[in-house]
C-alpha cells in the first residue's frame, strides 16, 4: 500500500471515529434538528416508582407515544444549584425541565404555539405540581422559548425517548415563521369554523384605567387588538372579531397562554 493511500485510509477511519463519537453522546441530528441518542443514560433508579404529593399520586411509566398540549411554567434562581430528582444539579442556564410521569433523564421537544419557537429539553427532575400545567422549565428554556416574561405558556411536548448521559438539551428552528403579535390570528387558523349567528365575538384581554397602558398590551396583542373606552371611564382591550364562539374560544386561550388570564369571551351583538 502506498503512503498516500495508507494517510487517507487513516484519515477516513479518524473521521468515522469522530462521527460516530458525536452520534454516541447524542452530537448528532435526526429530522428537524432532534438529536439522535444511540448510548441513552440509563433510567435512574426509583424515579419510576409511583409517588404521592399534596394528597395526589402519580405513576411514572413508559409512554413513546407522549404527545400532549397544555401549559408549561418556569423555575430558575430559587432551585438553581440544587438535585434534581436524577441526582443531577439543577441549572438554570442549560436547557431543562421538570415533568410528573415521564422517564428520567429523557428528552422532550416543546413547541410555544403562541410564536412557533422549539427547544428540545432534558428532562431530570419531577414536576410541576400546579393544576393545569404539563411542564416546568428551566429558565434558559424559557427564554429560548420567549414565554419567561409572561410567566407561562401554551406548549406542545413531545418524548423523543431516553436522554444522552450529558446534556441533550438543544434550539430548534422555529416551526413556521411566525412574528409573536400573530399569535392570537395564528390560534384560530385551524379551528373548524361553527354554523354562524349573524353576531360577532370578541376576546376582551383586560381594562385598564390607563389608555397608555392598554395600547401596549394591545400592541403586544398583534394587529387584531383594539382599545376602546368603556362606560366606567376606563379603557379596554378587544381582540377580534370573529364570526364565530368556536373561533373566539380558540383565541381565548391564546390570549390567557400570554399572561392575561382574566381575558373573557364577549358578544358583539
Amino acid at each position: 500500500m502506498t503512503a498516500g493511500r495508507w494517510m487517507g485510509r487513516a484519515l477516513a477511519m479518524g473521521l468515522f471515529s469522530l462521527l460516530a463519537a458525536c452520534s454516541t453522546f447524542g452530537g448528532g441530528r435526526g429530522g428537524g434538528g432532534i438529536p439522535v441518542v444511540k448510548d441513552p443514560a440509563p433510567i435512574v433508579s426509583g424515579t419510576m416508582r409511583p409517588y404521592q404529593v399534596r394528597g395526589r399520586w402519580y405513576t411514572p411509566k413508559e409512554q413513546p407515544n407522549y404527545d400532549e398540549v397544555g401549559m408549561a411554567s418556569w423555575y430558575g434562581d430559587a432551585f438553581n444549584g440544587r438535585p434534581t430528582s436524577t441526582g443531577e444539579r439543577f441549572d438554570m442556564h442549560e436547557l431543562t425541565a421538570a415533568h410528573k410521569t415521564l422517564p428520567l433523564p429523557g428528552l422532550v421537544e416543546v413547541t410555544n404555539l403562541t410564536n412557533g419557537r422549539r427547544i428540545v429539553a432534558r428532562v431530570n427532575d419531577r414536576g410541576p405540581f400546579v393544576d393545569g400545567r404539563i411542564i416546568d422549565l428551566s429558565r434558559e428554556a424559557a427564554d429560548e422559548l420567549d414565554m419567561r416574561r409572561q410567566g407561562v405558556a401554551r406548549v406542545r411536548v413531545r418524548y423523543l425517548g431516553r436522554a444522552p448521559r450529558l446534556g441533550g438539551g438543544t434550539v430548534l428552528r422555529a416551526e413556521a415563521a411566525q412574528p409573536a403579535q400573530a399569535a392570537v390570528a395564528t390560534a384560530t387558523a385551524a379551528t373548524p369554523v361553527a354554523v354562524t349567528t349573524g353576531r360577532s365575538f370578541w376576546v376582551q384581554a383586560g381594562a385598564f384605567s390607563d389608555q397608555r397602558s392598554a395600547q401596549r398590551i394591545a400592541e403586544r396583542l398583534g394587529a387584531r387588538a383594539t382599545v376602546a373606552a368603556n362606560d366606567t371611564g376606563g379603557w379596554r382591550v378587544l381582540v377580534g372579531p370573529w364570526v364565530d364562539a368556536n373561533s373566539a374560544e380558540t383565541a381565548r386561550q391564546a390570549v390567557v397562554a400570554r399572561g392575561y388570564a382574566d381575558a373573557l369571551l364577549i358578544s358583539g351583538g
